[in-house]
């Protein structure tokens, strides 16, 4: 019983310090982040405020788990779950060939502009980067593409579904940080598209410069027009799809939840017409999607319960105080986020990070007078980084999971150095530029 109630004489800045090793040490022990933050938060709950304390922790999670605009997050796993299946990709893929045609580096290019568009069907990276992995890549190295331009160029694209909307990263940040979710959709927009602006530049001048890093594919095409028109409908339901879902929440027809059912229901009539629907299908995505939401569901108890515990504590204060005594500058209170964000995203799911940091951070950039619109485009921006930066970036391994095996995730890692200093670029010019969003 002692123990009830003792963590207060810690004082907050003792506390925050145990929380801070208590989660670092059970996370190097190997146990999941929503099992750690959840056993913390209890800790924390019994030691600083007593028994009494953990009926709060349950509403803190209910608010959470209850949130209408979550539903949207399985509907859009949901969605990727089914592309994953069908051949709808590869289609994809092979028509945007004829875009590419005979210009230098087109094969990449061509992979950029159909992550773009997967990005925008379903807003989930893991499935891209595999579905790049299993279509581009292995044609860019059997065209003798520089096999670290082919490696990055899948992995940096394939990431992009955390800035094209419908992104779930941009659906999580808009549920913590209580902001509109459509705002956030047309903020995200334009950089979205000005980082895939990046990366074909890059690859452009890249090819360019040094033309063996992306050949011309010599052999002439004899493809037959009725063969042309048959590839080119493979462009025709994936970006009806994506008129639909963004068509309806750009247009104010849908809200976002329900323009995720609309992308859903479009996804499934597009297996259906291609003759590719079957229970067996339509099972493996259900169970791939239960156990994509199960692990953010779980997070994000467990986030939401640590944060809760931590605010009543008084600690939300405290770092606050903590945070704006670094500097009399907004800007560098700013930058100091951005290498906080930056670091943990080398070790922490996004996720976590967002459903950690943001509930403290927020405040603290409106209090600053930021728009938290343009912070979130920010912090989304940021995330890319985290998907590809070492030692844990979670793209190198998805693609690692599908790709030659003489190819190394140090091979992969070193491939993705020139698309991490892109994306640092567009966090910097996302910051000198706000307009660029739109706010």
């Amino acid at each position: 019983m002692e123990f009830f109630g003792s963590f207060q004489g810690l004082g907050i800045e003792g506390a925050t310090l145990l929380m801070f090793g208590m989660l670092l040490a059970l996370l190097v022990s190997g146990i999941p982040l929503a099992f750690v933050t959840l056993l913390v938060a209890l800790i924390f709950a019994l030691g600083w405020f007593g028994p009494m304390a953990v009926p709060l922790i349950t509403s803190r999670v209910y608010s959470f788990v209850s949130s209408f605009v979550f539903v949207s997050v399985p509907m859009f796993v949901l969605m990727a779950a089914i592309l994953d299946r069908s051949g709808i990709a590869r289609d994809l893929f092979d028509a945007m060939r004829l875009v590419g045609g005979r210009l230098r580096g087109g094969v990449a290019i061509q992979t950029i502009l159909v992550a773009v568009i997967l990005a925008a069907m379903s807003g989930i990276i893991g499935g891209e980067v595999v579905l790049l992995g299993l279509i581009a890549l292995p044609q860019m190295l059997r065209l003798g593409y520089d096999r670290h331009l082919a490696i990055g160029v899948v992995c940096a694209g394939g990431a992009l579904g955390t800035m094209v909307p419908p992104s779930i990263v941009l659906i999580i940040y808009g549920l913590t940080a209580n902001v509109s979710i459509g705002d956030l959709f047309t903020a995200a927009f334009f950089p979205g598209l000005m980082l895939a602006g990046f990366y074909v530049a890059y690859v452009l001048i890249r090819a360019y410069l040094n033309p063996a890093v992306a050949p011309i594919v010599e052999e002439e095409d004899h493809t037959p027009l009725s063969e042309k028109i048959k590839l080119l409908k493979g462009l025709i339901l994936p970006i009806l799809v994506v008129i639909a879902v963004l068509g309806s929440i750009y247009g104010g027809i849908a809200s976002v939840t329900e323009a995720s059912a609309v992308g859903v229901v479009g996804v499934m009539l597009s297996t259906i017409l291609r003759g590719e629907f079957s229970y067996a299908l339509i099972r493996g995505a259900a169970m791939q999607t239960l156990q994509t939401v199960g692990m953010i569901v779980w997070i994000g108890i467990g986030a939401s319960a640590l944060v809760g515990v931590f605010n009543l504590m008084g600690g939300v204060r405290f770092v606050s105080a903590l945070i704006g005594n670094i500097s009399d500058e907004p800007l560098m209170i700013l930058l100091f986020m951005m290498a906080v964000l930056f670091v943990l995203g080398m070790f922490l799911d996004w996720v976590g990070i967002a459903l950690l940091t943001m509930p403290i951070f927020v405040p603290i950039i409106t209090s600053l007078g930021y728009d938290p619109v343009w912070f979130g485009v920010l912090f989304c921006m940021n995330m890319q980084v985290s998907f590809l930066s070492p030692p844990f970036g979670p793209a190198a391994f998805y693609l690692k999971s599908v790709a030659p095996p003489d190819i190394s995730l140090g091979t992969i890692f070193r491939a993705l150095l020139p698309f991490i200093a892109l994306q640092v670029l567009a966090l910097a010019i996302l910051i000198a530029f706000p307009g660029i969003t739109g706010r």
